[in-house]
């Protein structure tokens, strides 16, 4: 990869590069959707294009459960394609990354009168690990009631018959994003995030045929031409489409889901859980690293969808869910550490019943040619690319300017994915720890770097110095953020690409100062910038660590 293609030290140049160049596509949005489409058209030889108004997952996309899960609880509703589609695509997305996604055992107990029986769940996983092609050493098991309690001592005694158990895969969201986001630049397409689309433009048929955007580090405008349009824009679909003058009929309801973190030393948790909540609905409880994580909830949600909050009657229920399943912990608001809300774009169809509102993905196409992708989930984030550049393949054939084939992500690793598939990570892993000693890492440091950055971590090596105002491990994940990664402000570091706003919010408070210093030195903010960036990572500390 061309190191300075998504740096973040040559921005005017790579806005003079959007603007030059007639585009194939201009993809709208960068969350894992638009990553997605980015990555497959860019793969199939269009000349590609995306920009985003925020960071890139600044979105839903680093806002959600951190599961790329087959969809069990769809089997309630018996949507069996559903349930199919997103298992064969859990298995896709985890080859194709396997530094990013891991498996996660799932403990779904079941109870006296609880909505999953013994016979329910054994049929209902069979069912699922047969629709979404798990691999057999990965199929379901069913549970006694003292092997339940000796995998998850601290849910519920009371009624409890025995368990389900079954795999999921676990991810960072937000990085699984940024490592599609790579891929797509390594293939060619062009991208930019802090970059807001301001007006479509339009060509004498009235079709849509580019933007102008601007950008919001430097205030200059831009105007980008492609021949097809993309809105891949999630939760503000709704807003282009009415720049587009095409929002009718169906549109967006959104729905909020919050999460909530605690110390493992205050939540002990040692096995993910899969539970019912006392209102039916369907929480997990995940253990992750030195923390534990639960959610998540389901309002509907009309406010700022930029800056969603947990509120106090979200955070209420869940720790109302934790305490009935988990009774003798006794949890309470204080002991949370952080927390986060993200919004899912569900589909609303005038003259439909609330309880109608889909969770599938759907495309729509306007009077104009503006192509939208709304709905859908993390999981199926590669089989929805593939269906909108089928969709835009086949217009630009129709053109006869090119003729572009099939989609090719399917065994297509993302960046730093090449490590020759899940098999052959932990010998990928095994083989980095001989450097340790070279780059003065601990064989430990070197494993963490490994596992977080895949096949890319020799560039994060390159990075490595003594003498910084960070430790060396630290200074090296900045530098490579900022010269990999297009990381512009500091909260696009500690939130989207480390995680740690949301699960080593301490390591945060201890280095913000030292990274706000580096920052502000290389990219040469002034004043008004830095106390902007400062204050903007305050507020995320202040809302990340809710409390009532």
């Amino acid at each position: 990869m061309n190191v300075n293609k998504l740096s973040g030290l040559n921005r005017e140049k790579q806005l003079d590069q959007l603007a030059k160049t007639q585009y194939d596509v201009l993809v709208i949005g960068g969350g894992i959707t638009g990553a997605g489409i980015a990555f497959d058209a860019a793969t199939r030889g269009m000349n590609t294009a995306l920009v985003e108004m925020q960071d890139f997952a600044a979105g839903t996309s680093s806002r959600s459960t951190k599961l790329v899960h087959g969809g069990l609880r769809y089997l309630k509703q018996l949507e069996i394609k559903e349930v199919s589609d997103l298992g064969k695509e859990r298995a896709i997305v985890y080859e194709n990354g396997p530094h990013v996604t891991t498996p996660e055992w799932m403990l779904l107990p079941f109870y006296e009168k609880g909505t999953f029986g013994k016979f329910t769940t054994s049929i209902g996983l069979k069912v699922y690990d047969f629709l979404a092609r798990v691999k057999k050493d990965e199929r379901r098991t069913i549970l006694s009631s003292e092997e339940t309690l000796a995998k998850e001592p601290l849910i519920k005694k009371e009624g409890l018959l025995g368990g389900g158990y079954y795999v999921e895969y676990r991810t960072d969201d937000a990085r699984l994003t940024i490592e599609v986001i790579k891929a797509a630049s390594e293939h060619g397409a062009d991208l930019m995030n802090y970059a807001k689309v301001e007006k479509l433009l339009y060509d004498e048929q009235g079709k849509v045929s580019g933007a102008e955007i601007k950008d919001l580090v430097s205030g200059k405008e831009y105007t980008i031409r492609a021949k097809i349009i993309i809105n891949a824009t999630g939760p503000w679909v709704d807003q282009l489409r009415t720049l587009d003058h095409s929002k009718e009929g169906k549109h967006l309801q959104l729905s909020k889901g919050v999460h909530i973190v605690f110390d493992q030393s205050i939540f002990p948790l040692k096995q993910a859980v899969y539970f019912d909540a006392p209102d039916g609905r369907m929480i997990f409880a995940i253990p992750r690293g030195r923390k534990t994580y639960v959610g998540t909830t389901d309002t509907f949600y009309d406010g700022d969808i930029e800056n969603p909050k947990p509120l106090k009657e979200d955070i209420n229920y869940l720790i109302e869910c934790i305490q009935y399943m988990f009774p003798t912990l006794h949890v309470v608001h204080t002991d949370i550490e952080s927390s986060w809300a993200g919004l899912r774009p569900l589909i609303y169809e005038d003259g439909k019943n609330p309880s109608e509102i889909s969770r599938k993905d759907e495309i729509w196409v306007s009077e104009s040619g503006l192509i939208t992708i709304a709905g859908g989930k993390l999981t199926g984030y590669r089989k929805m690319a593939e269906t909108t550049v089928t969709l835009i393949a086949n217009e630009l054939n129709k053109k006869g300017s090119s003729h572009y084939g099939p989609s090719k992500t399917k065994s297509l690793p993302i960046s730093g994915g090449k490590v020759g598939g899940s098999e052959k990570l932990d010998a990928f892993i095994n083989h980095q720890k001989e450097k340790a000693k070279t780059f003065g890492l601990t064989e430990d440091e070197v494993v963490q770097l490994s596992t977080f950055y895949g096949s890319n971590v020799e560039d994060v090596y390159s990075f490595i110095e003594e003498g910084k105002q960070l430790p060396p491990i630290i200074y090296a994940r900045l530098m490579y953020a900022i010269h990999y990664e297009m990381t512009i402000k500091p909260v696009d570091f500690f939130i989207r690409r480390t995680g740690w706003l949301y699960f080593n919010i301490d390591e945060i408070e201890k280095w913000k100062q030292h990274v706000l210093d580096i920052m502000a030195d290389i990219y040469q903010w002034n004043d008004h910038q830095f106390n902007e960036y400062e204050e903007e990572l305050n507020h995320a500390l202040t809302t990340a660590s809710f409390q009532v």
